[in-house]
């Protein structure tokens, strides 16, 4: 067997493995992952804006007290719907 071929075969064998690493990572979202942890925002004080959770299903509120990276929470098997309400119209 020559040389060449094996060599060949070796940087064949590479590149598929290469293009099968980035196309998993692509797919996953870890090159997202790097980028977000390097972003990482303090949490504000919001409490003054009046900003609540509302479960449409039940009527749950919560009230949004300080703000970092928003997560909608979920609550009786549907995502929470954000209101804003003018101040004094809050029930706390």
């Amino acid at each position: 067997m020559s040389p060449w071929v094996v060599v060949s075969a070796i940087l064949i064998g590479l590149a598929i493995a290469w293009a099968g690493i980035t196309g998993l990572r692509a797919a996953s979202g870890a090159s997202r992952g790097v980028t977000d942890a390097r972003v990482k925002r303090e949490a504000e004080d919001v409490e003054d804006l009046d900003v609540f959770f509302v479960c449409r299903e039940c009527g749950t509120e919560y009230q949004v007290t300080r703000l970092g990276e928003l997560q909608v929470p979920r609550h009786c098997g549907e995502t929470m719907e954000v209101v804003q309400r003018p101040r004094g119209l809050s029930s706390s």
